[in-house]
């Protein structure tokens, strides 16, 4: 993906994650200008099934060929789905970041941290400041 989107159906956290709601489950993913900055994604440490991630806290690593990068949960609850397509076909995240490149799913334990993202507009104005 090579031109900047961030797609107005997502909500976004300062350390460039977003995150996708369907009922009381929430799809994590990096955004375009998380992979931009990384590079091309050689590996990715997700957590396991049934861990608990904290909102602004790290869930796991992706690692570039020019830098490891922490991931930072935009939200809290309990993980009910890593993407095991990733394994081996890391660079998916650069490619689909908001498609195929989704990292894990996880089932909130409190929605109301929802009102602490940025919609489209504001991330686009927060990455245009940086």
């Amino acid at each position: 993906m090579s031109e900047p989107s961030y797609p107005a159906d997502l909500q976004y956290h300062e350390a460039h994650d977003w995150v996708r709601v369907d009922g009381d489950i929430a799809t994590f993913g990096v955004t375009w200008y998380a992979q931009d900055a990384l590079g091309e994604v050689v590996y990715y440490s997700p957590p396991q099934v049934g861990d608990a991630v904290t909102k602004d806290a790290d869930y796991g690593e992706l690692e570039s060929t020019k830098a490891v990068s922490s991931l930072v949960a935009p939200l809290s609850g309990e993980v009910v789905e890593v993407n095991e397509a990733l394994d081996g076909s890391e660079a998916t995240v650069n490619d689909d970041p908001y498609g195929e490149g989704w990292l894990i799913k996880v089932r909130m334990s409190d929605p109301s941290e929802l009102d602490g993202l940025m919609d489209a507009d504001a991330y686009q104005a927060f990455v245009d400041a940086l």
